[in-house]
């Protein structure tokens, strides 16, 4: 049997405030913004960073960067290695368990359309995005068929949406990346 092992740079524990609460979606997103800022400085993967966080305490459960690159798969986008190790750390397939807060994705860019189908799927109770759909797609990402109907279904399911935070500072990364010849994988 083949086996799959995926591990977050090294650098990303020193990144993420463990034991400092976030408690507004711009403090969560500053977190998100520098986890895929760092992500493209070190060369370990494309730019978008995300983090899945507790809502009642503000603290951060678990963290992600794209490492499609890095890993050789398709599939680890920020948003999906963030659910993967929040789901692992609470030992939960679901973070809408009735045992457990409400959590929040917070991301640096508007999810793809894998993505928001992870985000239904997860029991996220909330999403934060920074940089938008059209800013991924002007330096060529493919987002897929992602549509203002997709956000009205995870809202019509009981998850909050907000978008547009930190999006100057977000999009900057995105520019960065294209500038410095980073490669555009799905486009």
């Amino acid at each position: 049997m083949t086996e799959i092992r995926i591990a977050l740079p090294d650098w990303v524990a020193a990144v993420v405030p463990w034991s400092q609460p976030c408690s507004t979606a711009e403090a969560r997103m500053d977190v998100a913004v520098t986890l895929a800022r760092e992500n493209v400085a070190h060369g370990t993967g494309g730019p978008f960073g995300a983090v899945v966080y507790d809502l009642a305490s503000g603290r951060p459960v678990a963290a992600g960067v794209n490492l499609v690159e890095q890993a050789r798969n398709a599939v680890l986008h920020a948003e999906v290695v963030a659910l993967m190790f929040a789901q692992s750390a609470l030992d939960r397939y679901s973070l809408h368990a009735p045992e457990l807060p409400p959590h929040v994705l917070t991301t640096s860019c508007e999810p793809c359309a894998m993505c928001l189908g992870a985000v239904l799927w997860s029991g996220i109770q909330a999403l934060e995005c920074g940089a938008t759909r059209d800013d991924a797609l002007r330096i060529g990402f493919d987002e897929g068929p992602v549509f203002p109907a997709s956000y009205d279904y995870l809202e019509a399911r009981g998850v909050q949406v907000r978008r547009g935070v930190r999006r100057a500072e977000a999009a900057a990364i995105l520019k960065t990346y294209r500038r410095s010849g980073g490669i555009i994988y799905n486009g």
